[in-house]
């Protein structure tokens, strides 16, 4: 009797070692199995943080895109000239200083441009600028490079923003291969540094700077650089650009010149 009770006893002890042993191993695999899905988890995060932006445009895109410039704007620059003359005369005639404004932007590759437009400030207006505007208006100026009600501006002046006629003079960048149609608005190197990452640089700069574009567009001055709004739409030209796409943009500029809630 004593040896059957050991023996009982010890199938006890057994059985106990084995319950102790298969939880364990239930406990190492599902830790195992989080520490799986953590560094999935983290895996996923990294790849999506590192994702880039998607370009879409390759190089016969580049080179269709390259001859519609050259060949619009010389045919724009014929059929406009009239307007081009007697507008440069007002300019002229209603303010002192010269007809045409040079405005130092970033191109591409980050080549300094001079984008050419109808002066529509006074002459002494950038050397002045605290003289004309007020600490607020000043401070906006500096955040945005515009202002809804600038003092700085001729009578003439406004209404060459409103039409986006002073904008004209850059058809001959374009001719001259410093900007394009259908790109990202040509920008300061302040706003290029404060406002966009070395990635969105890198976009941004692989490309002419455009007379008009995606945020000219779908916004203009009613999307800012503190809604982040214009940075996003400046970048999402670029995943969606196509020449059809171009054309779509430039059809589309017609229908907001006149608005005057658009253009400043």
């Amino acid at each position: 009797m004593d040896d059957i009770q050991k023996n009982d006893s010890n199938m006890e002890n057994i059985m106990k070692q084995e319950t102790i042993k298969s939880e364990e191993t239930k406990n190492t695999d599902k830790i195992s199995v989080t520490d799986v899905s953590d560094e999935k988890e983290k895996l996923s995060t990294s790849v999506d943080s590192k994702k880039e932006r998607k370009i879409r445009g390759g190089k016969f895109y580049l080179f269709l895109k390259r001859s519609f410039d050259i060949f619009a704007s010389f045919l724009a620059i014929i059929i406009l000239s009239p307007l081009l003359l007697i507008t440069g005369i007002l300019v002229k005639i209603t303010s002192r200083g010269p007809i045409l404004f040079k405005d130092k932007r970033v191109g591409k590759n980050g080549k300094t441009i001079k984008a050419y437009k109808f002066r529509t400030m006074y002459k002494d207006a950038e050397k002045r600028i605290k003289d004309y505007l007020t600490e607020e208006e000043y401070n906006i100026w500096l955040e945005e490079r515009k202002l809804e009600h600038d003092p700085r501006i001729t009578k003439i002046g406004h209404i060459l923003r409103k039409t986006s006629i002073d904008e004209l003079p850059q058809l001959f960048n374009i001719l001259f291969g410093s900007m394009s149609f259908v790109g990202p608005r040509p920008i300061s190197e302040n706003e290029l540094k404060k406002y966009y990452s070395e990635e969105e640089q890198k976009i941004l700069l692989c490309a002419r700077p455009g007379l008009t574009g995606y945020w000219q567009t779908h916004g203009r001055s009613q999307v800012t650089y503190q809604s982040t709004e214009r940075q996003r739409m400046e970048l999402e030209y670029f995943e969606y650009r196509s020449i059809w796409f171009d054309l779509k943009l430039i059809f589309k500029t017609f229908g907001v010149l006149f608005k005057s809630d658009e253009a400043h």
